[in-house]
């Protein structure tokens, strides 16, 4: 029972989260938020909110910041992995759209690999290097659409990507050490408000002065819905992790592209060209190909 409900956990909370690309799509077609002041209000307010949900069941929330060396790393990952990740993601789907933007999340294995390479001075396995390839032919015929003569995105929106690809691999790796000393919950809550709190202080006066962005009905009700999904999303993909491998959990993450996909096709009507599907699939493939490969070599240490 265990094993299947990590499996309803995982594919849930991939559905969701592949839900709020198109949402927060929506709301910088619709509404006058920039991707700064947008992800400062989710923050603060999504981090607040699991903060006190935390404190309500006894947790003593202040404990990290006792201690200079979990302070500091709750600071690093604040800035450069929780709001780097969001403000690349959200950066992504502005200069490109909802679908494209997910499917860059799938170079983060690629400079894992680089990292742990470049780290521990071993070349990795031929099978992990062939599986970073079959990833790296899927992002030409996403970015091209099978045309050489070409890019069918802009040069922003790549760099917004690969820049996704980057931060994605800092957020899986930077958090491990944190998350086992103090609960994945209470990390991503002050992750969130220090996220927030960075954005804002860079320019206060842009949420201060335009708090009639929220005057917006429409745009205020999507953006409650992206942070209650996409919070909700996290916490499923996190705990599915207690049930089932990495190889599982990378494999069932495919649904996460699929449904931002199939979403963005019925709201939007946005189609990708058939190069660019098949190679948003031939990616997904390499990234299951060097999930295996790895959790093949972790079994052989």
């Amino acid at each position: 029972m265990g094993r299947i409900k990590g499996i309803v956990m995982i594919i849930t909370g991939a559905m969701l989260w592949g839900a709020t690309g198109p949402m927060m799509e929506w709301i910088l077609l619709n509404g006058d938020m920039s991707v700064s002041y947008m992800l400062t209000v989710r923050l603060l307010i999504a981090g607040t909110c699991l903060l006190f949900m935390l404190k309500l069941r006894g947790k003593r929330i202040g404990l990290p910041w006792k201690q200079k060396v979990w302070a500091r790393q709750l600071l690093i990952f604040g800035v450069l992995g929780m709001l780097g990740v969001q403000f690349t993601f959200v950066a992504s789907i502005e200069s490109s759209n909802a679908v494209i933007a997910t499917l860059f999340q799938f170079l983060a294995p690629i400079f894992i690999i680089i990292f742990v390479t470049f780290t521990q001075k071993v070349w990795p396995p031929v099978v992990q290097v062939l599986g970073m390839f079959v990833t790296l032919i899927g992002l030409f015929l996403l970015l091209t659409n099978g045309s050489f003569s070409g890019f069918a995105l802009s040069k922003v929106a790549v760099a917004w990507g690969i820049a996704l690809g980057f931060t994605f691999s800092f957020y899986t790796l930077y958090p491990v050490r944190l998350m086992q000393e103090w609960g994945v919950l209470l990390v991503i809550g002050w992750a969130m408000i220090i996220g927030g709190l960075t954005l804002f202080v860079t320019n206060p006066l842009n949420v201060i002065l335009h708090l009639d962005y929220l005057a917006d009905w429409g745009v205020t009700a999507m953006l409650c819905l992206v942070i209650i999904v996409g919070t909700l999303a996290f916490i499923l993909f996190m705990s599915s992790m207690k049930y089932i491998s990495p190889v599982e959990t990378s494999i069932l993450s495919s649904f996460e592209p699929l449904t931002a996909m199939v979403i963005s096709v019925l709201w939007f009507g946005q189609v990708l060209g058939m190069w660019q599907l098949a190679g948003g699939i031939v990616m997904l493939i390499g990234v299951t190909w060097l999930s295996i490969a790895g959790s093949k070599k972790k079994a052989e240490e």
